[in-house]
C-alpha cells in the first residue's frame, strides 16, 4: 500500500512542477513515506529526469536571470546530475 500511495504521489507531483530524481525522493519522504517507498515511487513514475531538467530550467528562467554555469549549479542543487543539468541548460537555449 505504501508503496502503491507513494507512486501517486510521485505522479501527482510531476503533474505539477518537474522534480529531479533525488528531489522528488526528498518530498516524497518530507511527506511521511518511508525511504524505501519513495525510492520505489521515483524508480517507477516513468520520468525522464533530463526531461525534467529541462523543465526546471525553464522555470527559473521565467522568474530571474542566471549565466549558464549559475544555472546548472542550481540544477544540480536540486538534485539532478551534472549530465542532466547541462541538457536541461542547453535545451533552454545556453
Amino acid at each position: 500500500m505504501g508503496q502503491k500511495n507513494a507512486l501517486d504521489s510521485a505522479n501527482n507531483y510531476l503533474e505539477i512542477m518537474p522534480f529531479s530524481y533525488e528531489g522528488l525522493i526528498d518530498q516524497l519522504s518530507y511527506d511521511g513515506y518511508t525511504e524505501e517507498d519513495a525510492r520505489f515511487a521515483a524508480d517507477n513514475c516513468g520520468a525522464d529526469w533530463k526531461e525534467q531538467a529541462v523543465k526546471s530550467a525553464a522555470n527559473y528562467l521565467e522568474i530571474m536571470s542566471f549565466s549558464k554555469d549559475g544555472l546548472i549549479e542550481q540544477l544540480e542543487y536540486d538534485g539532478y546530475t551534472n549530465e542532466q543539468a547541462v541538457y536541461g541548460v542547453e535545451q533552454n537555449g545556453y
